[in-house]
């Protein structure tokens, strides 16, 4: 889903907060949740922190009932995880436009049923909302194709060892699937005691789950025009639906060549004396 982050509104309360932190703003004191090695790595590769950026939605995920002896996708379950997690992204995003920023580094997503019911759920989308300051890389065209800042999950270290190589992030990219894993029927638990034996049931539903959640992830880069993915994580999770239904989501870095004559430098050779 693409998203334009000015048409994205924001709280009142938000927009106040953002116009201080601006540059020229009442009070522009940036805030950021990178640690202090991953602040120093960012400055070093030339760009400056703006401010720690957020989006949240609270989404009634809805309910869909699997087959008890059947392998099958729950595809209501994921377009819900799926949306709610972008909600989050977008408004993560429009505050990062309200600030300027050429991108957003560090960003996690973190997911959270709440006490008010097991099918209502926080999606959160945070990080750290940078922009291009030094000579080296203020020229480079940092926002994607949309004209949306860049979004990467990479950590500090990751982020400026991924500029030394020549590549530019483009986008945080993902795939979600949740599926529901047929049961075994009493005569196949009882046909394998004592027995050592492949269940190719269950090894077909996790491997066709997987295989949904990658090619998505996959997709999305593809849109993006991404040569690349780095830092992909598959998570695997079960959430508050029980063993027999898991959401595997994909999720890492698209990438994209910022020159094509870069030549990634020679690791530079460290001496140590002993003492």
């Amino acid at each position: 889903m693409t998203v334009d982050p000015a048409a994205v509104s924001l709280p009142e309360d938000a927009m106040r907060r953002l116009s201080e932190m601006r540059p020229g703003g009442s009070n522009p004191i940036f805030t950021s949740d990178l640690s202090v090695n991953e602040f120093l790595l960012v400055k070093e590769a030339g760009f400056h922190p703006l401010g720690m950026v957020l989006g949240s939605s609270i989404y009634h995920v809805g309910l869909q009932v699997g087959r008890w002896n059947k392998n099958q996708e729950l595809t209501v379950l994921s377009q819900a995880m799926y949306h709610a997690r972008e909600l989050a992204m977008s408004r993560m995003e429009a505050e990062a436009h309200l600030l300027g920023a050429d991108g957003i580094v560090g960003v996690r997503l973190e997911l959270e049923f709440k006490e008010w019911g097991s099918d209502i759920a926080e999606f959160l989308a945070v990080g750290t909302a940078v922009k291009a300051a030094h000579e080296k890389v203020a020229g480079h065209g940092w926002l994607t194709p949309q004209g949306k800042p860049f979004t990467s999950d990479l950590s500090g270290q990751d982020f400026w060892t991924l500029l030394q190589t020549g590549y530019a992030p483009l986008g945080l990219v993902m795939g979600s699937c949740v599926y529901h894993i047929a049961h075994r029927s009493m005569g196949n638990v009882l046909g394998n005691i004592g027995q050592n034996a492949e269940l190719p049931n269950f090894t077909q539903a996790l491997y066709d789950a997987r295989e949904l959640a990658m090619e998505r992830m996959q997709k999305e880069a593809e849109a993006l025009g991404a040569q690349g993915i780095v830092g992909v994580a598959l998570h695997e999770q079960s959430h508050v639906w029980g063993g027999h239904t898991i959401e595997y989501l994909s999720i890492g870095t698209a990438v994209r060549p910022m020159t094509g004559e870069h030549v990634v430098p020679p690791p530079q050779l460290v001496l140590t004396l002993d003492d």
